[in-house]
């Protein structure tokens, strides 16, 4: 079934077929939610064995482009439904190839999706699954392109109230973060002047590609591709500008930047660093450094400078305020010393060391509850934000928001997946 052919259809019942949380998980023996997970790589199986280890899920469907990677995830959704009592993914639901989503999608006993395929897919599959009636937490970034984000957007509204549809920016579920956005929006830190960013990390190798269809090998690295990733903008530093979207409440008016493939693999073309300042509302600067690039793992930073005081979140290295609200997380700062207190305590090295599991648990207690969560507006707008910078380095001229909004830039990944349904 075509994508097209299939959305329509089943947007056409997707208002009438959502079953009610009080029918759907009224008892404690029939309470799981049957989740589906779609795009098994390695981000995908973390998120699904977090939320399988923190709520009462039972995974049911699989599907994916390749059988190696349906293979390793039946053997680890076996491993993690065991744990609960449940039984393995049946082979009559595992789904292979191009149209392997459509599939799982217009599996009746689904209830759920988790989305982490490469970005390129992230759109029109999280489009597919809202009109088949069913909740989605599909990974970030919402999209690699503007029209993507819009799509989105539109999907949002037809969600609205009545699915459960998330976008995983994991951080806004770390406590400390959390506590430090709290701070800083209710005036810990005076008048915010401005914002630094930065994420320094490790490259990631090539994935071998002997023998390997062009396609095939560019999906495998697709981290390397701006086409099907969005570049390291979009998959590493977005984070840190969701926390500055999150925590300032806004948007940028406009971005400038620069940056460069120096030292990138030669297979791809993504590039391997970003330096971007934007300027938003109320006359807030604001710094993005973001690079990709050798062995070694820098710093992840989000660091608020107000007239009163500087909030500073790092990944490793504490989450706290200085100046005159004095404020600590308890995770331990970088260059400082555990007390035996904190040993015994098991004080926190990571900011994130919940972040995961709240961000799972929230969304399925959602679905349980009938509370439901819709965060696509959001993660569409930190997208758009990072796509805004992207732009403008890429472009080395100032782009505006309003520029971006009114664009219909759309990525064309040109890919033949019908290639891996022989």
């Amino acid at each position: 079934m075509e994508r097209r052919t299939f959305v329509k259809t089943a947007g056409a019942v997707s208002a009438i077929s959502i079953v009610k949380p009080a029918i759907a998980f009224g008892t404690a023996n029939n309470s799981a939610v049957r989740m589906g997970f779609i795009g098994c790589g390695n981000r995908g199986t973390g998120v699904i064995s977090a939320m399988s280890a923190n709520t009462n899920i039972n995974i049911i469907a699989l599907a994916d482009l390749f059988d190696d990677q349906l293979a390793a995830a039946q053997i680890k959704t076996k491993e993690l439904n065991s744990k609960k009592g449940f039984a393995e993914v049946s082979k009559s639901n595992i789904y292979k190839g191009s149209s392997a989503y459509l599939k799982l999608l217009e599996n009746k006993d689904v209830d759920a999706v988790l989305i982490s395929t490469p970005a390129y897919g992230h759109p029109f599959i999280l489009e597919a699954t809202v009109a088949a009636g069913k909740h989605a937490y599909s990974e970030k970034p919402a999209a690699t392109d503007v029209d993507g984000c819009k799509k989105i957007l539109r999907v949002s509204e037809v969600a609205n109230n009545k699915l459960s549809v998330v976008i995983g920016f994991q951080i806004r579920y770390a406590t400390p973060y959390v506590e430090m956005v709290k701070r800083i929006q209710r005036g810990d830190i005076g008048e915010l002047i401005s914002v630094q960013l930065y994420y320094f990390s490790s490259g990631i190798p090539i994935k071998p590609t002997t023998g390997m269809p062009y396609d095939e090998a560019r999906i495998r690295n697709h981290f390397h591709f701006n086409e099907l990733s969005g570049g390291i903008f979009l998959d590493q530093a977005i984070h840190m500008i969701d926390v500055c979207n999150w925590a300032v409440q806004g948007t940028p008016l406009h971005a400038i930047g620069m940056g460069g493939k120096k030292g990138g693999a030669a297979f791809g073309n993504a590039w391997t660093n970003y330096q971007v300042v934007y300027k938003y509302p109320n006359d807030v600067n604001v710094s993005v450094q973001s690079t990709q690039f050798g062995k070694s793992f820098g710093d992840v930073c989000a660091r608020f400078v107000g007239s009163k005081g500087m909030a500073e979140a790092h990944y490793t290295g504490g989450v706290f305020i200085k100046g005159e609200n004095e404020w600590d997380s308890g995770v331990v700062k970088n260059g400082v010393i555990r007390s035996s207190t904190e040993i015994a305590n098991g004080a926190p090295t990571s900011s994130l060391y919940d972040s995961d599991k709240n961000k799972g648990t929230a969304f399925i207690t959602s679905i349980e509850s009938g509370n439901h969560l819709n965060q696509l507006q959001d993660g569409a707008n930190s997208t758009l934000t990072a796509i805004l910078g992207r732009e403008a380095a890429t472009r080395q001229q100032l782009v505006t928001w309003d520029e971006l909004d009114f664009s219909t830039e759309r990525t064309d990944p040109k890919l033949d997946l019908n290639q891996f349904d022989k």
